[in-house]
């Protein structure tokens, strides 16, 4: 038996498809060259050298006192504070966007105008950024936790209403109509079907999302929205580098920690 195989031709080359990723390429290169001239540069300081090794000298050597001093403003309390906001802003976001992603979802509607409407809704949500949204609602109720609540809130309907109308979108349709063939009705179909097949995406995008909010609640602070930012803050404007270096390092192990939990729950959901 002849096992030899014959040389296939080689695939012809596709001119247009090659001309597209060189002019793609091209563009690209020439917006960053364009983007770089609009740096205004102005040089390295003279101090540059001091003040970075103030930094780093501050950064390893932290202020060990300020992790706890019962004052409610010392590291594990703004810590705790700011994981507050996060939880807070996030649990009350992944209620609010039920009803958004339902509306979002173009596999839940007749009509394409519908859910397209519902997306470009959410869009314009999560066009807001979190900051302009703090200093929104500082205006509005003052500064504080209360406005970092708000402003993660509001900011989070935007990105967990996505994530949820993309997983109500890849859902199975057999259950759906498994509940409507038995005389269930929409209410029915939504509550004993289409939610409990959900709720493993929606604890995993809530989680996820909560993760995002620790970090943004840290920042949030920065604008007195309440949390850790806005000791970090005061810190950097007094260069008190041994109280910076404490700081980040707790936000750090607040992170990790939030993260690697998630992780492992997220884990057991999928």
């Amino acid at each position: 038996m002849d096992t030899t195989y014959k040389q296939l031709p080689p695939r012809p080359i596709n001119k247009k498809k090659q001309l597209s990723h060189w002019l793609i390429t091209i563009v690209t290169v020439a917006i960053i060259i364009w983007s770089c001239t609009g740096i205004n540069f102005g040089g390295i300081k003279s101090t540059a050298a001091q003040i970075a090794g103030a930094i780093f000298n501050g950064i390893f050597h932290p202020d060990w006192s300020y992790v706890y001093d019962g004052s409610g403003e010392d590291l594990v309390s703004q810590l705790w504070i700011t994981f507050c906001i996060a939880f807070l802003g996030t649990f009350i976001s992944a209620i609010i966007s039920l009803p958004f992603a339902f509306w979002a979802a173009n596999t839940r509607h007749k009509k394409w105008y519908v859910s397209r409407s519902g997306k470009i809704v959410l869009a314009v949500i999560r066009s807001f950024p979190e900051i302009i949204l703090a200093l929104m609602f500082i205006k509005a109720v003052g500064p504080g936790s209360a406005a970092g609540v708000l402003a993660l809130g509001f900011h989070s309907v935007g990105m967990l209403a996505k994530l949820f109308s993309e997983a109500i979108e890849n859902l199975e349709d057999g259950p759906n109509k498994a509940v409507t063939a038995v005389g269930g009705s929409k209410f029915n179909v939504i509550m004993f079907s289409t939610l409990p097949n959900l709720m493993p995406a929606l604890i995993s995008n809530t989680l996820y999302r909560f993760d995002v909010s620790i970090r943004s609640a840290s920042i949030l602070g920065l604008v007195g929205a309440g949390g850790i930012g806005y000791p970090l803050i005061i810190a950097l404007e007094y260069r008190q580098w041994n109280r910076v270096g404490i700081i980040l390092i707790g936000i750090v192990i607040m992170v990790v920690t939030i993260d690697w939990i998630s992780g492992l729950i997220r884990k057991k959901l999928v």
